[in-house]
C-alpha cells in the first residue's frame, strides 16, 4: 500500500532549487543504538554534524554513512532471515548484507562504539577501515540488527541518498561513545525529547516510527519517497 504523507525531508517538495536534472541517490545506511535511561524512559544515541559538512551540516542525526565497495565482502555474521526478506525488497542479498556491514562501519568511525562478536575471520579486517575488530578479534555483528525504515532524499536535492535505517539495543555495542571528526557531540537523547533538537526533516520522522516500534504499535517498515512533488510512503514489510 502507498500512501501520500506531509513532506518529510522539506517544506519546498517539489522545488528544484536549479538543479536541472535530480542526481541518482547513493546507498546509505544507518545504525540507531537504543537503551533504557536512568529513570527508564527509552534514549537513542545521536550525534551533531560537523558545521562543515555539505549535508545536514550542524544538525542531530543517527550515526551512518555511504556504503562503501568493501562493506560488500566484509566478513561478518549473517543477518537474521526475516531482515534479508525486508531488505531485498529494494536490493539484492549482497548488497543487503553490505549495507548492514555499512551502518555498524560508520557506527564505528563516528562514535568509537563497536558492534561485533569474537571469530576467527576478523584477522581478514587487519587492513580495512575495521581494523580495530581485527586487534579485538572481532567481526561486525548483523545478527543484532533489526532494519526499521528506509527512505529516499527528495529528487530536488544536490545530494541524495537510500538510506536504510537500522535498529539494535545498546548492549550489543562494545566501547564508550565519543565524538569525531563527522560528529563533533554525540549524546544519549531521551527518546521523547529528541524532536526538539535541530533535526533533519526524516530523522524527525524516524524517531516517530522508533517510538511507535519499541511501544509495540507498529512493526511495519515503512519507505518513504518522493513522486511528482508529493512525499510517498510504501512498506518493505
Amino acid at each position: 500500500m502507498t500512501t501520500t504523507t506531509p513532506p518529510f525531508n522539506d517544506p519546498t517538495t517539489g522545488e528544484r532549487g536549479g538543479i536541472r536534472r535530480a542526481p541518482r541517490p547513493r546507498d546509505a545506511a544507518t545504525l540507531i543504538l537504543h537503551r533504557a535511561g536512568n529513570d527508564g524512559r527509552p534514549e537513542v544515541l545521536m550525534g551533531r554534524r560537523h558545521e562543515g559538512h555539505r549535508f545536514m551540516p550542524g544538525q542531530w542525526v543517527f550515526p551512518g554513512g555511504r556504503l562503501d565497495r568493501g562493506d560488500l565482502r566484509m566478513p561478518a555474521l549473517p543477518l537474521r532471515p526475516d531482515v534479508v526478506a525486508a531488505l531485498c525488497r529494494s536490493a539484492p542479498p549482497g548488497r543487503a548484507h553490505g549495507l548492514a556491514v555499512a551502518a555498524i562501519r560508520e557506527t564505528f568511525e563516528e562514535t568509537g562504539l563497536m558492534i561485533g562478536v569474537p571469530d576467527p575471520r576478523a584477522s581478514r579486517l587487519d587492513a580495512g577501515p575495521l581494523a580495530a575488530f581485527a586487534a579485538a578479534g572481532l567481526v561486525p555483528a548483523l545478527d543484532a540488527l533489526d532494519y526499521v525504515a528506509r527512505a529516499i532524499t527528495p529528487p530536488y536535492r544536490p545530494m541524495r541518498f537510500h538510506a536504510r535505517f537500522f535498529l539494535a539495543p545498546a548492549e550489543v555495542a562494545r566501547g564508550e561513545a565519543r565524538p569525531s571528526p563527522e560528529l563533533t557531540e554525540v549524546a544519549w537523547v531521551p527518546l521523547a525529547e529528541a524532536r526538539a533538537l535541530d533535526l533533519p526533516r526524516i530523522t524527525g520522522v524516524v524517531l516517530e516510527v522508533i517510538e511507535k516500534r519499541l511501544a509495540g504499535e507498529d512493526r511495519r517498515i515503512p519507505a518513504f519517497s518522493h513522486r511528482h512533488g508529493r512525499a510517498l510512503v510504501d512498506y518493505d514489510e
